[in-house]
């Protein structure tokens, strides 16, 4: 069951919950939530947020995976938030890149950057909202279905991928009883500019790519199965079940 905070509603964190499926996540839940969104640049000219804040509270943070103080800012402002009332019965870490890397093209720099804000960052999230979740919240990871077929032109992205992946039940058992964790493993949601949208949809069982629609309905299922933890979800339409 979720802890409310003030205006009788549930407060959540969206790591990442600017562009995107962060911002489609952020929509729905405003709906009937509070909101603690991050994003690595200033928040400037987000007009979209201004509008949400007309139906829920929202609090706005910049965590920057390339700060060298990220750590201490993390948990300044958790105890900003914690000062400020703020009781925290869910967080959703979506922060990540999508580069393609080849090999042939890998670079020390090229890949510590990849880690660092794919897996590195994500680790240090986890642990500064662990100590800070009320009882029965839920922590939620977003995957990528190449945690069970590896990009090929993406490996160094996959690698990170299939690193955090081990997070989710490690941290269900060292979070249990009191903090619930759930991955997903999305397929191709939002593709990018210039894609065969057509093409990609082939290349799954349902012959259709994912919408946001379709995290948000999983994040809420998970929040809301007390019984669900140390899993990973996968939406990728059937991908990993056909042939390259």
């Amino acid at each position: 069951m979720e802890r409310i905070s003030r205006n009788d509603r549930a407060c959540w964190v969206l790591v990442g919950g600017r562009h995107r499926l962060g911002r489609a996540l952020a929509e729905d839940l405003a709906q009937d939530h509070d909101l603690v969104l991050t994003s690595s640049a200033p928040w400037d000219g987000e007009s979209w947020v201004d509008e949400l804040s007309k139906i829920a509270r929202i609090r706005r943070l910049r965590w920057d995976a390339e700060n060298p103080d990220l750590v201490s800012r993390m948990m300044a402002d958790m105890d900003t938030l914690q000062a400020d009332g703020w009781v925290i019965s869910g967080a959703v870490i979506l922060a990540g890149s999508f580069p393609e890397s080849p090999l042939g093209t890998w670079t020390q720099e090229g890949l510590e950057a990849t880690w660092r804000l794919n897996l590195g960052f994500p680790f240090l999230c986890a642990q500064a909202l662990a100590p800070r979740f009320a009882e029965g919240s839920c922590l939620q990871v977003l995957l990528d279905t190449s945690i069970h077929r590896p990009w090929l032109k993406r490996l160094p992205y996959s690698a990170a991928k299939a690193g955090l992946a081990a997070l989710v039940p490690g941290l269900a058992q060292l979070l249990a009883p009191k903090v619930r964790v759930v991955g997903h493993a999305l397929g191709t949601v939002l593709p990018a500019e210039g894609s065969d949208a057509a093409f990609l949809a082939g290349r799954t069982l349902l012959k259709r790519i994912g919408a946001p629609a379709d995290l948000c309905r999983a994040v809420r299922f998970a929040a809301a199965s007390p019984f669900l933890t140390g899993e990973i979800l996968t939406q990728d339409g059937g991908r990993r079940w056909v042939d390259r």
